[in-house]
């Protein structure tokens, strides 16, 4: 499976741009544990249980840095931002002693995946260098924006992809990998984690040299890269607000996997969603387990849009939906694949037409990556989950290729890289 288009050929120049840069990396010896000071990227820590959890695990917990608790949004950002220089004053961070490319490692789950860490040269998505696929909400890109603009790091690589076409990046990677690592660790999910750093001239040259030919997808990180497009907007001088912290994973050597985002409607018990449907859609009663009912999703899914709801201790599949209220509801101006999306019809008719459930307020909706902690949240709060079946990634790739976005969280690519092994402060570049 492959997660970035074949268009090297006809990118323009300068395609990908990865500059070395100081990592901040935590010192071992200050911390209980590396594992116990990651977490998952910001938007994956599933509010407030695996808020608490994560810092319950160690004092310095990276969570503190990318979900700062408070009462209010700027004393949220300003408490990381003191946090963050406490610890780099009282050496629990330290930045490495020269710039560098980091090579990191994943291992786990039948899973190996490795990439390149850099700071990446930033460029609109007419320049055709970077590719979107999803849309991003605008408060959760200014609060992104806000939490960047006052720690002014960049706290967690985003996850890009593209298709390798040598041995230079690839050929890097593979001799890096018999060295001694920086640092090694198993975070509670079993993945194993290993960081290199890569400071040879003639390994940069290589690796930049290829990333020169190519172009990437935006795997995870959306809301992140929006955010750096606009602090870049405000910082106009030449200097760091130009880079922001990436992932490069090759696809044709390490191809990523593709899950859904399933949606937590919390004011919306299930009785009501379903009472609300009328005709707009086939609805059948599944039996559990959880695993039983997401098979009978994917043989719908199979066979035309269909969708899960839980939270009542059953599950009901809504599948078949009324061709004419798809027609009145889903917007013409966009492709056929954009057209016939799980995402855009749960969106277009079920949220927007049929719900009346405002997509832009987190009171209202949520989003959550792991199935049963949405069903399990869902009966907790008298909500409805609605479990989603992953979309293909070959239209993900066709979509970002045309310029034509995705509905909002419409897909999760992983394995996503463990935030906490590598930080980027921009008052060292």
């Amino acid at each position: 499976m492959h997660t970035s288009g074949h268009a090297a050929d006809d990118v323009r120049a300068p395609g990908l741009r990865l500059s070395p840069f100081r990592g901040v990396r935590y010192v071992p010896e200050r911390v209980g544990s590396l594992a116990a000071v990651t977490s998952p990227p910001y938007d994956v820590v599933v509010r407030p249980d695996g808020l608490h959890h994560l810092e319950s695990a160690d004092p310095h917990n990276i969570v503190r840095l990318i979900l700062p608790q408070a009462m209010t949004a700027g004393t949220r950002h300003r408490k990381a931002a003191v946090t963050l220089d406490r610890w780099l004053a009282d050496g629990i961070l330290a930045p490495d002693p020269e710039p560098a490319l980091y090579v990191y490692e994943q291992r786990g789950d039948g899973l190996l995946q490795r990439g390149v860490i850099g700071a990446l040269e930033l460029s609109s998505p007419a320049e055709g260098i970077v590719l979107p696929h999803e849309d991003v909400m605008p408060h959760i890109v200014e609060d992104r924006a806000a939490l960047m603009r006052t720690t002014a790091a960049n706290l967690e690589p985003l996850l890009l992809t593209y298709r390798g076409d040598g041995d230079g990046a690839g050929a890097v990677i593979d001799r890096t990998v018999e060295r001694e690592p920086l640092l090694s660790t198993t975070t509670e999910d079993g993945f194993h984690h290993r960081l290199w750093a890569v400071t040879n001239p003639a390994d940069l040259a290589a690796v930049a040299a290829e990333l020169g030919r190519h172009q990437a997808l935006i795997a995870d990180g959306h809301h992140r890269w929006a955010t750096y497009l606009r602090l870049r907007e405000e910082h106009t001088a030449p200097g760091p607000w130009n880079h922001g912290l990436v992932l490069l994973i090759d696809t044709a050597r390490y191809p990523l996997r593709v899950r859904a985002i399933h949606r937590l409607l919390n004011r919306l018990p299930v009785a009501d969603a379903l009472a609300a449907l009328g005709d707009a859609f086939r609805v059948t009663r599944v039996d559990g387990p959880l695993p039983a009912a997401q098979e009978a999703l994917a043989e719908a899914a199979a066979e035309g849009n269909a969708f899960l709801l839980a939270g009542d201790g059953a599950f009901h599949l809504l599948d078949r939906p009324d061709p004419a209220l798809l027609a009145r509801t889903v917007r013409t101006d966009r492709p056929e694949a954009w057209r016939t999306l799980d995402a855009t019809v749960l969106h277009s008719t079920l949220l927007d037409h049929v719900w009346h459930i405002p997509e832009d307020s987190p009171e209202d909706i949520g989003y959550i990556h792991d199935t049963r902690a949405a069903v399990e949240q869902a009966e907790r709060r008298g909500g409805t989950a609605v479990l989603m079946h992953p979309v293909k990634e070959e239209v993900v790739r066709d979509l970002a290729r045309q310029g034509v976005t995705m509905p909002r969280k419409s897909t999760s690519f992983g394995p996503k890289p463990a935030t906490g092994l590598v930080l980027r402060s921009l008052a060292l570049d």
